[in-house]
């Protein structure tokens, strides 16, 4: 149950408007018409009403996906939703470039992303290295992207949070 302060600030922040969104996905294999799980955030930040800034799917490179971060968040983008690059073989380069960049973290989101993950997957939750924090004063979250991973992170965590997020990051 939420306490009195959270629902004040949900509020709060309900108030301010619709966030606005970028989607990143991070793969070395999907286009827009095979990008289910870039496809299905847009269309969820879209239809809950938020405003989607861009979409872009980039290769599992250091480089590009920081140049993105970058350019992302000197925008008016509020909150970067990456997905791909989350795991552990060497192409997965998304978690260390974010990892380097973000000026606070959220441990929050990959514990309760993991744990939720464990009840899905089992075991294998362990290999994902999804994070989330503060960047230059724009929200970024890192999560896996199968389109399980995706949906579960949007629903559980991000869709219930993601006014409260974009508010409490510039306060």
């Amino acid at each position: 149950m939420a306490s009195p302060t959270t629902t004040e600030h949900k509020e709060k922040a309900s108030r301010r408007g619709p966030v606005n969104v970028a989607v990143v996905t991070v793969s070395d294999t999907r286009t827009r018409e095979t990008d289910k799980s870039g496809n299905y955030l847009c269309h969820q930040i879209k239809s809950n009403g938020h405003l989607l800034h861009s979409a872009i799917i980039l290769a599992d490179e250091a480089n590009e996906i920081e140049a993105a971060l970058d350019t992302l968040a000197s925008s008016e983008v509020q909150v970067v939703l990456f997905n791909g690059g989350t795991g552990i073989s060497t192409r997965d380069t998304t978690f260390d470039v974010l990892s380097r960049k973000l000026e606070k973290t959220l441990p929050g989101f990959g514990e309760i992303f993991r744990s939720l993950s464990y009840e899905e997957i089992g075991t294998s939750a362990i290999m994902s290295r999804a994070t989330a924090g503060l960047y230059n004063g724009t929200v970024v979250v890192s999560m896996p992207g199968s389109p399980a991973a995706v949906r579960l992170a949007w629903e559980q965590l991000l869709s219930p949070e993601l006014e409260h997020l974009a508010w409490e990051a510039t306060r």
